[in-house]
């Protein structure tokens, strides 16, 4: 069979294209199983480089949020009976004494540790984590900052001048992350340090010595019934109430008004039977 010279070049053209077609197939099927897992390792890699992982996810069940300083509500009876805290890269966050204990106040509860110092002294990451919250509150913390450490540990700072981090921010031990400062409702300058586990504070003093900067111990033990104990104290505290002395009014005039006796109102207030009240004095009742 003879074909014409054009039909005998497209036949030719035709060919070339086909095998060109076999050899590019046959490379790509060649190239290593590992080569092309690694490709596609690095493409899920660059989808989630800028959601990130945050400290603890599996202790805070992978809630993360600026929202709330406790978003998590977990109940105290929920929680293991004791945990253990890795608190072997502790810095102290700035090294002023203590004004303000953890503890009750006289009509509020007092939830971190108060450590004195000028405005705009360094206050700096007592451990290793990640910033949860920067935010300001005017009747409360002024300027704080909230850090997620990978120990399961979350730190407040409060009444700060300056915030140097942002959320979401990886920071060290010991890293600057903010200025001294006496903003929100505070009475002077000072640093108010909290120290919670799921949202629940613990006594900041004891884990830390505070006279030395250093904590007690390089691994701290959470009991369940003995760390979080005062918070039987709290629900008192938040079911107590007050009345405001009026002009004329004595203590047992107010002790027969609210159903009490006046012992159980010097006691709760620090007075004694014949102390002397003012109209506009709060005390406390029940």
């Amino acid at each position: 069979m003879q074909f014409s010279p054009k039909i005998l070049f497209t036949i030719i053209l035709f060919l070339q294209i086909f095998i060109q077609g076999v050899n590019a197939q046959t490379k790509t099927s060649l190239i290593p199983r590992k080569d092309s897992l690694f490709f596609q390792d690095n493409l899920f890699n660059s989808a989630t480089e800028d959601y990130g992982f945050n400290p603890a996810d599996e202790v805070y069940n992978n809630i993360w949020t600026s929202e709330r300083l406790n978003p998590y509500k977990i109940p105290i009876d929920s929680l293991k009976d004791s945990i253990k805290i890795d608190c072997s890269h502790f810095h102290i966050p700035v090294p002023g004494i203590v004004t303000s204990d953890f503890g009750p106040r006289r009509y509020r509860f007092h939830y971190g540790t108060d450590l004195r110092l000028n405005i705009g002294d360094s206050v700096v990451a007592a451990f290793s984590g990640k910033v949860r919250i920067i935010d300001y509150e005017a009747k409360g913390y002024g300027h704080y900052v909230v850090i997620r450490h990978d120990n399961g540990l979350e730190t407040v700072y409060g009444h700060l001048s300056h915030v140097l981090v942002s959320i979401n921010q990886s920071v060290k031990a010991g890293q600057l992350i903010a200025l001294g400062g006496n903003t929100g409702r505070s009475t002077g300058p000072h640093l108010h340090f909290e120290m919670r586990y799921l949202g629940n504070a613990l006594n900041p003093a004891s884990v830390v010595n505070f006279a030395t900067g250093q904590v007690h111990n390089k691994t701290y033990m959470i009991i369940k019934k003995k760390s979080f104990n005062y918070q039987r104290e709290v629900k008192m505290q938040k079911a107590a109430r007050y009345y405001i002395v009026r002009k004329g009014d004595t203590l047992s005039q107010i002790a027969m008004r609210n159903g009490t006796n006046v012992k159980s109102i010097c006691r709760m207030n620090g007075l004694k039977p014949k102390s002397k009240i003012k109209p506009g004095q709060k005390i406390r009742v029940r």
